[in-house]
């Protein structure tokens, strides 16, 4: 499980962070090197980048140093499964790579990545974990790591060799046998769904063309038909991809774990990038906690950190009922005009966290940054009729030309209104 991070010379900004042991929320604006800090973490415990592994990635690279005449550092720690492994990373122009501790890895448990572009990586200690030279020598993957089509069509290495059969092969297999992976799976996905209404359940297999002879697994709609996975919508293959990524690692690794005549791993560490990416609102509201859910129930006995980029207001507001500041934090990067600099930077910060209600206030809180949860237009003119009722002698001709403007913009019910109407009317230029 990550402890600590800091970056000096990498990245936007240099930065320092000391990761809660559970959940951790990480907020800011596009381009201020969120995924980018999902993958220090990533390549900080499992020391491969994800392209590294897996070149048909278009993420996931090796991290440069922002300034390539200057030292770059990552200092990294974790906790494993023995004892806390602490590291200072410097890069090496000539490798263009950084440095990673010698002998033989440390052992952080179970590692996930989930992409925003629905790629996915894992690294297990059953099977990417090498303790002698001997295992090493076996030439084992450094990790396992999907591009978005090979998570549904399988993973293969360079010599043919199948490491993952894939979402549609494995889902179709487990379904015929009707075992533990198939019941974790039917489980995953109702965990996941947001209503009993708009439950994520299994159909029966079909085929979907005359040259796919693949038996092809399909999901119960509430409307009463049978869809085929390939055509479910973005967000049920965002969820679909999710629980059969969770399912397969546990699984793998339960049966690799048999074969070593081990107990399984009891820490596990969760990177979620864009989480809400293709959700409706109503599955927005409930992933976090969902995932939190699920990971803890198929993992069982284990102790589960959640590191998850957003941008979405209803995300934040779904943590409200179960956050809590000993084993919880909210990151958020800012970008800020520092005094006297032109230049604007960015800004690390971890921010308390304080229980908004209303969503509409998460989207002018210091997360998003807006200053209101209308549209631009709506937000310009608001600004214009506040500032004309804050004179003492109104300009009744320009007043009512905002009049007319906000009735465009406005909803009859907004609250901006009341206070608008009752000024007017007193006036005597709203009538």
């Amino acid at each position: 499980m990550l402890k600590h991070l800091r970056l000096t010379n990498i990245g936007p900004a240099d930065t320092e962070l000391d990761f809660a042991e559970r959940l951790n929320l990480i907020t800011g604006d596009n381009g201020l090197g969120k995924s980018f800090l999902l993958d220090i973490a990533w390549w900080a415990m499992t020391r491969k980048w994800p392209a590294e592994v897996n070149p048909r990635l278009t993420s996931g690279k090796v991290a440069l140093p922002s300034e390539k005449k200057k030292k770059a550092e990552i200092d990294f720690s974790f906790s494993g499964v023995v004892k806390t492994k602490k590291h200072v990373s410097t890069f090496e122009p000539r490798l263009q790579n950084w440095s990673i501790p010698p002998g033989r890895p440390a052992n952080p448990g179970l590692v996930f990545y989930a992409m925003a572009d629905g790629s996915f990586a894992v690294w297990d200690p059953a099977r990417n974990y090498w303790k002698t030279k001997a295992e090493e020598a076996l030439d084992r993957p450094p990790a396992y790591v999907f591009s978005p089509k090979e998570v549904w069509d399988g993973l293969q290495r360079e010599d043919g060799t199948w490491l993952c059969n894939g979402l549609i092969r494995d889902w179709a297999s487990w379904q015929k046998e009707n075992g533990r992976p198939f019941k974790s799976l039917t489980a995953v996905l109702a965990a996941l769904s947001p209503s009993s209404v708009e439950q994520l359940s299994p159909g029966g297999l079909t085929r979907i063309s005359l040259d796919d002879v693949r038996d092809m697994p399909t999901l119960k709609m509430p409307y009463g038909q049978e869809v085929a996975l390939v055509h479910a919508s973005s967000g049920m293959r965002r969820i679909i991809s999710l629980a059969y990524f969770l399912v397969w690692c546990w699984e793998e690794h339960l049966k690799a774990k048999e074969l070593l005549g081990e107990q399984p791993e009891t820490k596990t560490t969760f990177l979620i990038d864009e989480v809400e990416s293709h959700l409706h609102p109503r599955w927005q509201r409930t992933v976090i906690p969902a995932l939190l859910q699920v990971m803890s129930q198929l993992i069982a006995s284990a102790q589960v950190q959640l590191i998850a980029v957003t941008h979405s207001p209803l995300v934040m507001a779904s943590v409200e009922p179960i956050f809590d500041e000993r084993q919880d934090a909210w990151w958020d990067l800012d970008l800020v005009s520092p005094k006297g600099g032109n230049v604007p930077v960015v800004t690390f910060i971890r921010r308390p966290f304080v229980r908004l209600g209303d969503v509409s206030r998460w989207l002018v809180s210091e997360a998003f940054d807006l200053g209101s949860a209308r549209s631009l237009e709506a937000e310009e003119v608001l600004q214009d009729a506040a500032h004309i009722l804050s004179e003492e002698l109104i300009d009744h001709d320009k007043a009512k030309a905002l009049d007319a403007k906000l009735r465009t913009l406005l909803g009859d019910t907004d609250p901006f209104w009341i206070r608008w109407r009752y000024v007017g009317e007193k006036q005597g230029w709203l009538k």
